[in-house]
């Protein structure tokens, strides 16, 4: 790994624990945002633990049907919808939050919005 792609990993890390510790990031012109855009609709940050080790899981992406993709490090990754359950990708084992729903997931803590 070089300096350069280091310096940009802990960027990224330095930007999660800001968002899981409750920091709020500017957004330019979020007056102007469409009601239905899907990314303000989802958590960024997702943290459920898997294993016995807590794991932090970003979104990824958001397909047209409206189901987002979660991944983290390891190559695990999970999907949801707005009035789904949380699965597993690859795999049928899950962690903390296979299963739930994003308002269990919010409710219980687990999931970490952009505040605006």
């Amino acid at each position: 790994m070089t300096n350069a792609s280091r310096r940009r990993s802990n960027g990224l890390l330095k930007l999660v624990v800001a968002l899981v510790a409750g920091a709020s990031l500017p957004l330019p012109n979020t007056d102007a945002r469409a009601q239905d855009d899907l990314l303000a609709q989802f958590p960024l940050v997702i943290h459920c633990k898997y294993k016995d080790t807590q794991h932090v899981f970003y979104i990824s992406r958001i397909s047209q049907e409206g189901v987002a993709t979660y991944v983290a490090s390891d190559r695990l990754a999970g999907t949801i919808t707005l009035d789904g359950q949380a699965k597993a990708t690859g795999g049928e084992e899950g962690g903390s939050c296979l299963g739930k729903t994003l308002k269990e997931l919010r409710d219980s803590g687990q999931a970490y919005d952009l505040k605006q």
